[in-house]
């Protein structure tokens, strides 16, 4: 199929994926009435022309929950398909450098640790501060000389998660029960406490991320032949390294600030991209970044119908989806054929 009709059925179905999202869930809707609701949320038809409940619903609920899916879940995306690039490893994942889990930490010390109240607001701030310090970490232990040691990196990345598991275990151990229920709630991730106001706070860092790294496609696709061939085509190998690295880090710690850690989306919709003849990274993470939409999306929509009026955690909807999908990919792969 011409790689022109996948990116138009792409961008189809992210369209209708988020329209599906946006007519179903506990309080029934149809098309006319989301419409409405939609219309009347923005200013463009006179207030009443829609019922109150489907426009708190519609504009007010929904709506920053998809937006919010779909900028998470391309940043989450294209964050992975760049980290397996830059460490030539498939396996390759966000979390790699403790990013993930330094957020998490950084949440997990505002919900512990400040007023149930309070908390609402600052478990966004204090999860993007923990990511950016648990980055700045794992490279500074990876610095020699000027360039950046990619085996240090992955070891400064492990010793960092380490730390940062062991520091949510003695907060989950020392915190009152209601809040060792909303911290393993937010550990497990979930888009149900997305805003208009919650997006715009992480918006800029999202939106950088995801439109900055594809500039480095070119490069990573010189590195994939190997560090010396890059050089020899002019790559600045360590500074597209660094610059990558903190373009990823920066796109992660602010999608785990607005909805907590999110597993495999970073991990599999490269494989799946890959699989769809997005092969150059030029393409691939553009088409990583649109499929982490989608499939976040998708799941996000899952999370709060299957059980609902009750909300499952996006993050175990993710793992059913992703664990099952991954094991395939790597039962399939020929012997002597990387992940």
């Amino acid at each position: 199929m011409p790689r022109a009709s996948l990116w138009i059925l792409g961008v189809l179905a992210l369209v209708l994926a988020a329209a599906f999202s946006l007519a179903i869930g506990a309080v029934g809707t149809g098309a006319g009435d989301v419409a409405r609701a939609l219309l009347e949320g923005v200013g463009l038809v006179p207030s009443g022309t829609s019922l109150p409940e489907h426009v708190s619903v519609v504009a007010n609920i929904r709506a920053p929950r998809i937006v919010t899916a779909i900028a998470v879940g391309a940043s989450l995306g294209a964050a992975g398909a760049t980290m397996q690039g830059v460490f030539r490893n498939p396996l390759a994942d966000p979390s790699l450098l403790g990013v993930s889990l330094g957020a998490a930490l950084g949440a997990a010390c505002v919900l512990v640790l400040v007023d149930r109240i309070a908390s609402t607001w600052w478990t966004p701030g204090g999860a993007f501060v923990g990511g950016v310090i648990a980055t700045a970490l794992a490279m500074a232990s990876a610095r020699r000389r000027g360039t950046l040691d990619t085996a240090a990196l992955l070891l400064g990345g492990i010793a960092v998660q380490a730390f940062c598991g062991a520091m949510i275990g003695l907060l989950t151990y020392i915190a009152s029960d209601a809040k060792q229920r909303d911290l393993t709630f937010w550990l497990l991730g979930s888009l149900g406490g997305a805003t208009w106001g919650r997006l715009v706070a992480s918006a800029a860092p999202l939106l950088a991320s995801i439109a900055f790294l594809p500039w480095l496609g070119s490069a990573l696709d010189a590195l994939s032949l190997g560090q010396a061939e890059a050089s020899d085509l002019g790559v600045d190998v360590p500074r597209t390294r660094l610059i990558a690295v903190l373009l990823a880090a920066l796109g992660v710690g602010a999608a785990v600030a607005v909805t907590g850690p999110i597993g495999f989306v970073g991990l599999v919709v490269p494989h799946l991209c890959r699989y769809l003849g997005a092969v150059s990274y030029r393409t691939l993470i553009p088409a990583s970044a649109l499929g982490g939409a989608i499939l976040l999306v998708i799941a996000d929509t899952a999370a709060r119908t299957i059980a609902k009026p009750a909300e499952l955690p996006i993050g175990v909807v993710t793992a059913f989806i992703g664990a099952p999908f991954f094991y395939l990919l790597l039962m399939r792969r020929r012997p002597g054929e990387a992940p």
